[in-house]
């Protein structure tokens, strides 16, 4: 007989065929046994997952949480660059049912500061990711109505468990898995790193250095390097916007949301580029080309954040940091530019940002495309689809998008919970604590 065992969101065990004994039999039994979980499975112990958690246990909803990483946010404590700052305002960085930042905090939250307030945020809701679980493969069966999640222990040596459920939360977000250019380095000798690695400038103090990307991360990075003493040139490709992050002393983005409020998007990107030329100038001269649609509306469009300006700027125009073309080819020592200009470097650092891995686990086809991991539906349509299955933090909108998601996402889980739960079935299943089926 199996022993009782209960694990996080009320998840009910079924094993069978190995015994309990120690050695071999414990492991080939460890390695096969499957858990039925009663709510939803999410996976991803990121803002989303959390904010998903918090929503549907605040309606009286178990959940369980897996996560790859030894801890909760671990894109945000382990790979990011020390010195990052929130973008926007803390005010539009609250995750739902949550109180404010804790008094003290500035206006724009540092990266600490920020993981503390999820692990607070975790504590308060008293979500308890299952850590350390890496989804192989998540599958839906037709036959019996439930999703298959395949999760494997990478920290303690317990194998492969099979988690089903009727419900199936994608979670892991828009920025899962650095994204490299697919081109390579060829035959660079010199260092190579993507900005999910990078930790700080001083680690370059007195070297050349390349930074491949110029959105957010890549402006910053350049900052950070430049102020810690390294030769610092950043590829500029592509035409971006760049804004001040505050405009007489409001942030960017929530005069934004406000004139949005009552103007058409294309008169609140005109006044935003009046505003930033007024301020920032002309930034053309310098290699900075503006695409012709405005900033919110390419925001809308394609996701694309538009730079928000902490500095970089007044280096570039000072010659501090030196905007460079795209690259035709890599060379031992550093780079060809598509203008035929070479140069050296002692390390490329690319911010090429990131991109989803859903393709990679998840065996379905309809709802999320293969090609960018993201769902089909836009915003904000974009957190459902069929069978029971959702996504949450896809919406290219940020931790308000998220926020959204999750809402939505325990409102309707919470319904087809509390159906079930009405049915003859399912209340008397739901007075047995714990259930055990031989395979």
């Amino acid at each position: 007989m199996p022993t009782s065992q209960q694990d996080g969101g009320g998840e009910r065990l079924f094993h069978g065929g190995a015994g309990d004994g120690d050695g071999d039999g414990a492991a080939a039994a460890a390695a096969a046994r499957q858990v039925w979980v009663p709510g939803p499975v999410i996976v991803g112990a990121g803002p989303s997952g959390l904010a998903t958690a918090a929503c549907l246990k605040a309606r009286g909803v178990p959940s369980l949480v897996l996560d790859k990483d030894a801890t909760v946010a671990a894109s945000w404590r382990e790979r990011t660059y020390e010195r990052l700052r929130l973008h926007l305002p803390r005010g539009f960085c609250e995750l739902p049912l949550a109180p404010p930042f804790p008094p003290g905090t500035p206006p724009y939250p540092t990266r600490d500061q920020f993981v503390a307030y999820l692990d607070a945020y975790a504590r308060a809701f008293a979500v308890e990711p299952r850590l350390g679980s890496r989804v192989r493969a998540a599958s839906y069966d037709a036959a019996i109505g439930f999703w298959r999640v395949a999760a494997v222990d990478e920290a303690g040596g317990a194998g492969e468990t099979e988690f089903l459920s009727r419900w199936l939360v994608v979670a892991t977000g828009e920025n899962a898995v650095a994204a490299w250019p697919a081109e390579g380095v060829g035959a660079y000798r010199g260092a190579v790193m993507h900005t999910s690695s990078y930790k700080r400038g001083d680690e370059f103090a007195g070297k050349k250095v390349l930074v491949v990307g110029c959105g957010n991360s890549g402006m910053e990075v350049s900052l950070d390097l430049c102020n810690n003493g390294a030769a610092t040139s950043m590829v500029v490709r592509d035409k971006i916007h760049v804004l001040p992050r505050e405009i007489l002393g409001i942030s960017t983005f929530g005069l934004s949301v406000f004139l949005l409020k009552w103007f058409p998007i294309k008169w609140v990107d005109a006044l935003l580029l009046i505003f930033s030329r007024l301020i920032l100038g002309n930034i053309e001269k310098y290699g900075l080309r503006r695409p012709k649609i405005g900033p919110l509306q390419i925001k809308c469009s394609t996701g694309k954040t538009p730079v928000l300006d902490i500095g970089a700027l007044k280096k570039i125009k000072n010659g501090e940091i030196k905007v460079v073309p795209a690259i035709h080819c890599f060379t031992e020592d550093g780079v060809e530019f598509v203008n035929g200009c070479r140069g050296d470097f002692d390390a490329v650092i690319f911010a090429t940002g990131y991109k989803s891995n859903v393709p990679s686990w998840l065996k379905e086809e309809e709802f999320f495309s293969e090609s960018d991991g993201f769902p089909r539906k836009a915003f904000p349509h974009s957190w459902r689809g069929k069978n029971g299955l959702y996504a949450t933090g896809f919406t290219k909108r940020g931790l308000q998008g998220t926020s959204y998601d999750a809402a939505m996402i325990a409102a309707d889980i919470a319904r087809r919970w509390t159906k079930s739960l009405a049915g003859p079935t399912a209340a008397a299943d739901a007075d047995h604590h714990e259930t055990y089926i031989a395979n």
